[in-house]
């Protein structure tokens, strides 16, 4: 009887263990988990499923990743470990199309195998390397190298992430370079022609390069003509390297000045048996019309020591040339961006004098940032028209005038179905005329701008105020020690509060906190709005602790007051989306004519229809014959305008560099919005991961710093009163059921 009872045990043991291993099983084939996080972090966004879904050739990731790192490095690794999985098993059909695999790989020193040593080779190869990290080991803080980076090889191009440090940015990083790669492989095999690589390299400077510091410059030919080599075998032998020497031709050395690569001019060196003479050096990235110039040299000065001379790293002439090629065949979408009438630049202008009303600051974080998944196309209306191809224009800051047709040139853009964004000034701010101004505390003056854009924005239904925005709550600036401490009120850097932005649109929902800056009101026209069923959706406003300055404009902050009174206080909305079938403002109105610029007078550069001058030469068409017909387009296709009156909002110190901070996500999602990317705009928005606590007022903080001191004693008093009321009860009527019985 045992026997079997034990026997009856071991089968049932048995049946437990199979059924566990083939739950193990199909738990590996049938991936799901739960992801109870707001944001669904730990989950991959539709954008990351539609890609790997889709990929025509076959994709492998390699990670090199050090073992048994200390926390939060160990979690990183595991989080990946999931990311990857998650990816392979939403590949889909293509599921062998999408492969990962994990390098164990220790630092130099730590581990002599020869496993160890081939994936250090290797690693080394991709351009991975190590970096160091703090540890915390028997209380002590030690610092120690790992190898933490991964590569993503698509057919025969390669890209990586040398540092994964935290889990942040992860899945877009990943996702996007996937895309990156799938858009550059359509690009280089349509390509026509190849990409010219051309060095640049006088034979007169093998003379004094000795002396110079520059040895391997005569070697220099071949290191770049191998490196463009091993290139084109990954990328489909698209790239044609040509050696030019212009010391052997006067044309070549002109051409080479046109690119403006570096010259050198040296004297005569009697005792070396030196010449004088001259030489030129530096490479040029050519296809089609559009080049690029790459310095190979660099010039620095030190005191003391002098001018010395430095040549570019080879190691680092890959991923140069790479990232040229990229911008060369454009494998982004396009997006145009206004680069005349005054707007800002998208890179640093350092020779600009700010005394002459220049700016020196540009926006090269928010160029940085968008070039990551766009490129952008400048648009100088003054010379061209607005390509066809472009699905969106971004406005950032213009002071100059527009003229009729310049304007009609943004608003046929609009009709046939583009989006618009426009970061307009209500202010321009002229900064003092010389430096003696700034002895007797002048600060800028501030000029209201009516550039023409005003009255284009006011017919779609939308208007910048002449004000800018003040907010009791804003940004705080210490005082230094010196200055007695404490901090100041920025009042025209409004803290944006939860409460106060709009997270119904999906692209907003992580956004939980901005700062403005020098930024003004918009005003709705209601009546423009309803008569087109234009939809408004204002994205954010300042507090009801808010109020405008109007007229003299004086934004020093030792000299602005809160009004007294509160009666002066409202919220603001701050930027707007506007979307609907929009009007042209033209309808109805004579078409602008472009007017183009002669030695003798203004012509206007369009057919004239009907009889000519006598006087002149008689055309071989009868004007008059030809029946011209205008593409003119009177409402427009499903359009956007997004509007936010401050270009202040884009420039550096506003955009942080990563891209991490919630100014920035707000406005990548917004430019990814109106070109019809939503799901990029959500997979970032789940990185974000900010939140700041709600504003209570004092009476809340006293109630709810009393209930944390008094309060829970209370209550767990209360609650100790009532288990023994509910015992003594039953007690007693326990007591009850023996007496009567």
């Amino acid at each position: 009887m045992g026997t079997t009872n034990r026997s009856g045990k071991y089968i049932k043991f048995l049946i437990y263990l199979i059924i566990i291993i083939l739950l193990n099983i199909v738990s590996t084939t049938l991936f799901s988990r739960v992801d109870l996080t707001n944001n669904k972090i730990y989950s991959l966004s539709d954008a990351s499923k539609k890609v790997v879904a889709t990929l025509s050739e076959p994709l492998t990731i390699n990670v090199f990743f050090t073992k048994n790192l200390p926390a939060p490095y160990n979690n990183t690794e595991q989080y990946l470990h999931d990311l990857l999985e998650e990816y392979s098993i939403y590949a889909g059909k293509h599921h062998n199309h999408f492969n990962y695999q994990f390098y164990d790989i220790s630092p130099d020193g730590e581990d002599v195998s020869e496993t160890s040593k081939d994936h250090r080779e290797l690693a080394k190869n991709y351009g991975i390397m190590p970096v160091q990290i703090r540890a915390i080991e028997r209380d002590e803080i030690k610092f120690k190298n790992a190898y933490m980076g991964l590569v993503i090889i698509h057919g025969d191009i390669i890209e990586k992430i040398p540092t994964i440090a935290s889990t942040d940015g992860l899945e877009y990083n990943i996702t996007t370079s996937i895309q990156k790669m799938n858009n550059k492989i359509s690009a280089l095999l349509s390509l026509k022609n190849k990409i010219n690589i051309t060095l640049y390299l006088s034979s007169s400077m093998k003379q004094v390069a000795p002396y110079m510091g520059l040895k391997d410059l005569p070697a220099l030919p071949d290191k770049i003509e191998k490196a463009v080599e091993k290139l084109n075998g990954k990328n489909y032998g698209k790239l044609e390297f040509t050696y030019l020497d212009p010391s052997t031709d006067p044309e070549l050395e002109k051409e080479a000045t046109q690119h403006n690569l570096m010259t050198l001019n040296w004297p005569a060196v009697p005792n070396r048996n030196i010449q004088p003479g001259s030489g030129i050096i530096g490479l040029v990235m050519k296809y089609g019309k559009k080049a690029i110039d790459i310095q190979l040299l660099s010039m620095f000065q030190f005191p003391l020591i002098g001018t010395k001379y430095e040549l570019a790293d080879m190691a680092d002439l890959d991923d140069m040339l790479n990232e040229n090629i990229e911008t060369l065949i454009d494998i982004n979408e396009n997006i145009g961006f206004l680069s005349d009438h005054g707007t800002l630049s998208l890179f640093n202008n350092p020779q600009m004098n700010p005394m002459e009303g220049g700016q020196t600051e540009g926006l090269s974080n928010f160029n940085s940032l968008i070039s990551q998944n766009y490129s952008f196309k400048h648009i100088r209306l003054k010379e061209e028209n607005i390509p066809e191809s472009l699905n969106s224009l971004v406005i950032a800051g213009p002071v100059e005038n527009f003229t009729e047709y310049e304007l009609y040139q943004i608003d046929q853009f609009l009709m046939k179905g583009k989006s618009l964004a426009v970061f307009a000034d209500s202010f321009h701010e002229v900064m003092p005329p010389n430096q003696q101004s700034f002895a007797f505390n002048q600060g800028p003056t501030y000029v209201p701008l009516n550039t023409g854009l005003e009255k284009l924005l006011h017919h779609y239904g939308i208007q910048i105020k002449k004000s800018f925005v003040l907010d009791q709550n804003c940004y705080k600036q210490e005082k230094p020690p010196q200055l007695g401490g404490g901090e100041t009120p920025i009042y025209f850097a409004p803290i944006i509060q939860q409460e106060n932005i709009n997270q119904d649109l999906p692209f907003m929902k992580s956004i939980k906190g901005l700062i403005a800056f020098k930024i003004s009101p918009l005003q709705l026209i209601e009546e423009k709005l309803k008569n087109n069923n234009i939809v408004a959706i204002k994205l954010f406003s300042s507090s009801e602790k808010s109020w405008e300055m109007e007229e003299r404009i004086n934004l020093d902050p030792r000299l602005i007051r809160p009004p007294g009174t509160e009666d002066k206080k409202e919220s603001f909305p701050l930027a707007y989306l506007l979307e609907g079938e929009f009007q042209s403002f033209f309808d109805g109105k004579p078409i602008p004519e472009k007017i183009m610029e002669s030695d003798d007078a203004e012509e206007k550069n369009i057919e004239t229809i009907g009889p000519q001058n006598k006087d002149k030469e008689k055309p071989e068409i009868d004007h008059s014959t030809v029946e011209g017909k205008n593409k003119f387009i009177s409402k427009s296709k499903p359009a956007k305008i997004f509007v936010l009156a401050s270009s202040e909002m884009l420039k550096n110190n506003i955009l942080d560099e990563e891209g991490k901070g919630p100014n920035t996500t707000f406005i990548l999602n917004a430019i990814d919005y109106l070109n019809n990317r939503n799901d990029i705009a959500l997979m970032r928005s789940k990185e974000q991961r900010i939140n700041p606590l709600l504003e209570t007022d004092a009476l809340h903080k006293s109630i709810i710093k009393t209930f944390n001191i008094a309060g829970l004693p209370i209550l767990v008093a209360l609650f100790g009163v009532f288990i023994w009321f509910k015992r003594h009860t039953r007690k007693k009527q326990i007591q009850m059921i023996f007496q009567n019985n």
